[in-house]
Order: C-alpha cells, then structure tokens, then sequence
C-alpha cells in the first residue's frame, strides 16, 4: 500500500503513535542527556510534554487538519517542561503553523512542515 497524501484521520494516529513511542522509549531518552550535564530526565520531560498533547488530541472526534493542528501545538506548549519538552514544543508548534491549512499533506507539505518545525525551534532557543 503506497500513501500519496496523509488526511487528518492519519495524521491523527501517526502522532498518537509517536506519542506512544517516546512514552515507551523515555528511559532510554534519559540516558541520552548529557549536555549541559547528564540530569537525566529528558526523556521524562519529552513525555510529559508530547502525552499532554496527546489528551487533547484523544479528545478531539474527527477532527479536520486545522482543529489538529491546534490541539497539538496548543496541548504540547501547555504540557512543556524542561528545555526538551519546551524544544518539542516548538518543533511541534512550527510543524503544525505548516499543516494545519492542507486537508491532505503530501510528501512537499511534510517536509516544508518540518523546515518550519526546525526553524521555529531555533528561533525559540536563540
């Protein structure tokens, strides 16, 4: 099965899936962390970040693209703690600035929504 376009329905589950897999993954994301020094709970922090994200998305029924969007980047930003959760958040709110005026994305729109994601993060860092 080939995959032209991603709808709301899909990009719903895929981020609910990615949510899930940091959420599984946390552990070995905390033994990552070593700069500025190894504290340890960046995976923790991603987690709580992207699974506050996630409730407000599980609450969402048949959502469009843009009612997605909003509750990603507006969960993930609320959720945000530490610097990695507030990173995530950022790449979370500039990948969805992108997504959230298409009803399908394509292959174009994901990577102009992952430009935008790094970008934006950047910017909030600086």
């Amino acid at each position: 099965m080939t995959v032209k376009s991603i709808d709301a329905a899909l990009m719903r589950k895929l981020f609910l899936a990615g949510a899930q897999a940091i959420d599984s993954e946390k552990d070995v994301i905390n033994e990552l962390n070593v700069f500025p020094v190894p504290d340890g709970d960046t995976g923790t922090n991603m987690t709580m970040t992207i699974m506050s994200a996630a409730r407000e998305v599980n609450a969402l029924q048949d959502p469009g693209m843009g009612e997605l969007a909003k509750a990603i980047s507006s969960g993930s930003l609320r959720g945000a703690r530490g610097n990695s959760g507030v990173i995530l958040s950022q790449l979370l709110r500039g990948f969805t600035k992108v997504i959230r005026d298409y009803n399908e994305i394509t292959v174009d729109v994901v990577s102009a929504a992952f430009s935008k994601a790094v970008e934006t993060a950047y910017k909030a860092v600086m």
